[in-house]
């Protein structure tokens, strides 16, 4: 029957400035260690094909699938506030596959060796952060957030040297595409005037077909990003997550999450919490991100000044506004989805104020984000790591007289908070958990996690053991980005 691979490779038609064509640098001892059954069945390949010796060799990149066309995108980025050159370094680009409905999705390696832009880096990527990004991007599909995907994870049977020397693996990387705002920031540094504008017709024709015809296309394609971008982050701060590296280059233009190196997700209420190693100055702190976002869509707007209108001070006046709409876009989606966390369909003035007391009390009593929100939906408040502390019997009282103003009954209440609140996140530890029994062997600690993650709006007791805090750890948790 075949694997099913039906590439189109039509990023490979745009000018050779947006990529580099490269070879293969094979591993010695490729092996499966998971791999995403439902996502290879959407994609329309073969499950058993894939899991054959042959099928592995693809998936390590040791031989290229039949019609594809393996290159490694060029692209910048602001890296904590700082411009440069960047591109995949460790990651290769098989090309478009194409599904039986038609959907285009990128087929990218990433640890699969060095490029042209690997910046004497070695290419390669450890099993413990490739088998991360597994699970917090099929959490991320499973919370319904826009999101890369993962195929598969293989260990090359060989060791990278980081700190010390680790188990070497490649993991398989699903996405809409690989388009980022650095990719229009490296065109608009480097590329000419013709390649961007290539560049943005193909980003429209790929991402935005439903922009309508007019004499500013590249108009439209600035206002859906911001849009898409203000809607992804507001679903990000709704389930406590922190990206971690909300650089330039980690911002898809399609408005899906990618790149997950040192994100998790919050535990205790804070505004101000970082996980990431290098992010010691809290640049992307949960509560900074939605501004972070502003400061990088107004990057990627810069980058198409010259698209907007010939009169560049004109151009520039146009970009400013629209970025100046994409905070009251956010605050819009993020006020949407908090009334849907507290059972509330309609709307009124006092929503905003009722949502920030509560986080504001889970500030306070350092309490835990999705619990508290778990506790309120299923009716137990007693179960609430608020209860008992002062003000939380008056907010109670204040948001239930709320609830009881709307013509939808409490339990269609309830329900819409079900589909709102997960019940289970990948927390940490069970994270951490799961990485260290799966790097030495044990991958039944995985699998559960993922079984999990898969519907966490569930409220099922099969998995009561991933909604339990962890215990007060003496030194603050850190990820690293794992390159």
């Amino acid at each position: 029957m075949g694997f099913g691979w039906n590439f189109d490779n039509s990023y490979a038609r745009l000018s050779d400035t947006l990529y580099a064509s490269v070879g293969l640098h094979p591993v010695s001892d490729p092996k499966i260690v998971i791999f995403n059954e439902m996502l290879a069945k959407e994609l329309g390949l073969s499950s058993d094909e894939l899991q054959s010796e042959e099928g592995v060799q693809i998936l390590a990149g040791n031989k290229a699938p039949e019609g594809s066309f393996p290159m490694a995108q060029a692209y910048a980025g602001h890296q904590f506030g700082y411009f440069t050159m960047l591109g995949d370094g460790r990651a290769l680009l098989y090309g478009e596959q194409m599904t039986p409905e038609n959907e285009r999705f990128d087929i990218q390696l990433k640890g699969a060796g060095r490029t042209p832009f690997s910046r004497g880096g070695d290419g390669r990527a450890a099993l413990g952060p490739m088998l991360r990004e597994y699970i917090i991007s099929e959490a991320m599909h499973g919370l319904g957030i826009p999101t890369t995907r993962s195929l598969a994870v293989v260990s090359t049977g060989e060791k990278i040297i980081r700190e010390t020397d680790l188990p070497g693996a490649i993991l398989t990387r699903v996405a809409s595409s690989h388009i980022r705002v650095g990719t229009f920031q490296y065109v608009a540094n480097w590329g000419s005037f013709e390649d961007l504008q290539s560049l943005a017709s193909y980003t429209i024709i790929r991402h935005y077909t439903d922009i309508p015809n007019s004499d500013n296309q590249y108009l439209y394609l600035l206002q859906e990003v911001i849009k898409k971008q203000a809607e992804l982050i507001a679903k990000w701060q709704l389930v406590g997550f922190i990206h971690g590296v909300m650089n330039t280059d980690n911002m898809a233009i399609s408005g899906e999450s990618i790149d997950f190196g040192p994100c998790a997700f919050m535990d205790t209420y804070h505004p101000e919490t970082v996980f990431s190693s290098i992010d010691t100055k809290g640049r992307y702190a949960y509560g900074n991100q939605p501004k972070m976002g502003l400061w990088n869509l107004a990057r990627f707007a810069e980058s198409l000044v010259p698209l907007l209108d010939d009169d560049e001070d004109k151009a520039i006046e146009i970009a400013q506004g629209q970025i100046s709409q994409y905070m009251g876009q956010f605050e819009k989606y993020w006020l949407d989805g908090m009334r849907a966390k507290l059972g509330l369909f309609d709307q009124e003035d006092q929503d905003k104020e009722l949502a920030d007391e509560l986080l504001d009390l889970m500030e306070k009593n350092q309490a835990d984000y999705t619990n508290t929100f778990s506790a309120l939906t299923i009716g137990q408040h007693e179960k609430s790591p608020l209860q008992g502390k002062d003000g939380f019997e008056e907010w109670l009282q204040k948001w239930e007289l709320r609830r009881s103003r709307q013509t939808q009954s409490i339990e269609e209440s309830t329900e819409l908070m079900k589909n709102s609140n997960p019940s289970v996140i990948p927390r940490n530890h069970r994270v951490e958990e799961a990485l260290d029994a799966a790097v030495n062997g044990d991958l039944s600690v995985l699998e559960r996690l993922l079984a999990a993650l898969a519907d966490p709006y569930d409220y099922s007791s099969e998995y009561e053991e991933y909604c339990i805090v962890p215990e007060t750890q003496k030194r603050p948790y850190r990820t690293f980005c794992g390159t």
